[in-house]
């Protein structure tokens, strides 16, 4: 078969020549670094542009990542704080960059998030407010002391001398 200069090969190209890029190529998952503003808030528009998602995969994201919970204004309008954009960032790092599923980022960011809240060791000396905090509970417990002794030293209804039916005074429980 000869080629037909001008005729259909030059219409439809040489597509063999080409090489057939995977379907799963490095270009397409490449994630642009994102900086995030300094600003107090974020409206769900300039989250969705900063990462390049449409602003329904914000809130989708909202409902399976239960770490990502925008305050909401009086008109119903999410608010993103930085910390919600940068962990929106680390979402969307984690599925469109790295190739996680929903399900494994979740493990992923719980996985973060309990590593986070691991209690810190002790400090090896008390700050001077913990000191003073110290001595009051010991003085208060002494005082307590005090006066457990001096309540369980009173006699009893059963050692009271009963009171004479003339006798002056109140009659509270009689």
């Amino acid at each position: 078969m000869s080629c037909i200069s001008g005729g259909f090969g030059s219409i439809l190209g040489n597509t063999m020549a080409k090489p057939a890029l995977p379907k799963h190529s490095s270009s397409k998952h490449a994630v642009q670094e994102v900086v995030v503003p300094d600003k107090l808030y974020f409206r769900i528009g300039d989250v969705a542009k900063l990462l390049g998602v449409e602003t329904y995969v914000l809130r989708f994201w909202e409902s399976e990542f239960p770490q990502m919970r925008p305050n909401k204004s009086g008109t119903g309008q999410r608010l993103y704080r930085k910390r919600d954009v940068e962990l929106a960032v680390r979402v969307r790092n984690l599925l469109h960059g790295q190739g996680y599923t929903i399900a494994g980022a979740r493990q992923v960011l719980s996985g973060e998030h309990s590593r986070a809240r691991t209690p810190q060791l002790p400090l090896l000396e008390k700050p001077a407010t913990v000191r003073i905090t110290d001595a009051k509970i010991a003085k208060l417990r002494g005082e307590l002391k005090e006066l457990l002794g001096i309540l369980s030293g009173a006699p009893s209804r059963a050692e009271r001398k009963p009171r004479a039916a003339n006798a002056p005074g109140p009659r509270l429980f009689e």
